[in-house]
């Protein structure tokens, strides 16, 4: 599925089938994806002069906001990275700089062009490694058949036998038959390059460049290894495939995705926000934003893979901003977001749908877990509107951390049940109203236990 293909109400659609509710912050990311569409069908002149309209997400936490992008970018095939905004500080201070945000996305664009590339490989990559496969196989008989003197090849009166017996290994491996076989085979030896930089926070990235670069020219040796035929496919498979591939095709196409249709998500924005003018912290908070003021603009960082354009990529930033406001962040950072989308809270409503409705439910999550048990766990309609209502009643009387306390309540009801599973094989075990309140009632009615448990 591509952005080619949807449009904002399709784009929406898609969204709806793991997100419960925020229609409007579906839309603003709807509209942002079909605009990089209508964007590429310009001519190159009016293309270059339009950005994109970055979008700025206001709403409590466990609402939805990572979600509507992540959801986002897996479906339309996008790079993708998530950060946090209070993980980041100003250029001289101790901590991560701003421009590891695209050198991220970009590691990212890479790897997801990379898996497309080896899945296009993968059944030529497979007709090979079948044949590397049968070459093992048929090591130790070919080793019995007398070979020639002069050349040491095979007799001619045993190449006929020879293939005769390859052809019949075929058909098994073919049928899945020598699945469990031993077999010794060569590949390619990792080389580990074990060292450790001492600094400040952020060199990592330049740890793991220098680290590439000493296995780079270290010769590459191959090593013998024993094991199923299973396995040692996976193995050969991956080694295959990557022999197949075209390095500076990837590299390119990355690169272009990255620029083109990269998504960034910043996190925790409100954390950036100058308060109170008078309060030291204040200065490394606009630092973060002056520094990140270019990327959002855009500018061009360098990375391992070559120059990023960050002109065209979208910036989706969220936060609670429940001890500030947007007007709090620098005009010239304000003015790069122009979509504001307030996300609303979530009622017992609106969790009995997240409890039933999305695609992979955490009902029906619970479900298939303890199904591995052999327990056979069912969420009635009642219990379900009975766990919704104590999540919001906990949400209300403590922290409001939105969906993210069903997993906490769930957690508690089931506990027991979890516990027990591996004895309580082909039994049932129904949740309802009932079963509910006895597992919460008192907690909950208890709002100095809640605090602690809930």
């Amino acid at each position: 599925m591509t952005s080619r293909e949807l449009t904002p109400k399709e784009i929406v659609k898609e969204l709806d089938k793991y997100i419960v509710a925020q229609t409007e912050a579906k839309k603003a990311v709807a509209v942002a994806l079909r605009n990089r569409w209508r964007r590429m069908q310009l001519d190159d002149e009016l293309k270059e002069e339009i950005t994109p309209k970055n979008i700025l997400m206001i709403g409590a936490t466990g609402v939805g906001k990572t979600e509507i992008s992540r959801r986002l970018a897996k479906f339309v095939n996008a790079p993708f990275i998530k950060v946090e905004a209070s993980k980041f500080t100003e250029v001289g201070y101790v901590g991560r700089d701003v421009e590891s945000i695209i050198r991220e996305l970009m590691d990212s664009a890479y790897h997801l062009v990379k898996n497309e590339e080896k899945e296009k490989v993968k059944e030529k990559a497979l007709i090979i490694v079948n044949e590397k496969i049968l070459d093992c196989l048929m090591d130790d008989y070919k080793k019995s058949l007398k070979v020639d003197s002069n050349d040491g090849k095979l007799a001619k009166e045993n190449i006929e036998k020879f293939n005769k017996k390859r052809e019949a290994l075929r058909k098994k491996l073919e049928a899945g038959k020598l699945e469990n076989e031993q077999i010794e085979f060569r590949v390619t030896k990792q080389v580990h390059t074990q060292m450790q930089i001492m600094g400040p926070m952020g060199m990592g990235e330049i740890e793991g460049q220098i680290k590439d670069i000493f296995s780079n020219m270290i010769p590459k040796q191959k090593e013998k290894k024993i094991m199923q035929v299973k396995d040692a496919r996976k193995i050969m498979l991956s080694e295959t495939s990557e022999d197949m591939l075209n390095e500076e095709k990837i590299v390119n196409e990355a690169l272009r995705r990255a620029e083109q249709s990269g998504i960034v998500f910043i996190d925790e924005i409100d954390k950036i926000a100058s308060v109170d003018k008078i309060k030291g912290g204040d200065v490394a908070r606009e630092g973060v934003q002056r520094d990140l003021l270019p990327l959002v603009e855009g500018c061009s960082v360098g990375t391992k893979y070559g120059n990023v354009k960050t002109d065209h990529i979208l910036f989706i930033a969220s936060g609670a901003f429940h001890t500030s406001k947007p007007s709090d962040l620098m005009p010239e950072f304000q003015g790069r977001f122009p979509i504001r989308v307030e996300l609303e809270d979530l009622t017992a409503e609106h969790l009995e749908k997240i409890l039933k409705e999305p695609k992979h439910a955490l009902t029906k999550q619970y479900e298939a877990l303890l199904g591995v048990e052999g327990v056979k766990l069912q969420f009635k309609n009642d219990g379900i509107k009975e766990l919704a209502k104590y999540t919001a009643l906990v949400n209300q009387k403590t922290e409001n951390i939105g969906a993210r306390r069903l997993h906490t309540l769930l957690e508690k009801i089931l506990e027991d049940v979890s516990f027990n599973a591996s004895e309580m094989k082909n039994k049932k075990v129904v949740v309802d109203a009932k079963f509910v309140k006895k597992e919460l009632k008192d907690i909950v009615d208890d709002e100095d236990l809640s605090k602690y448990i809930l």
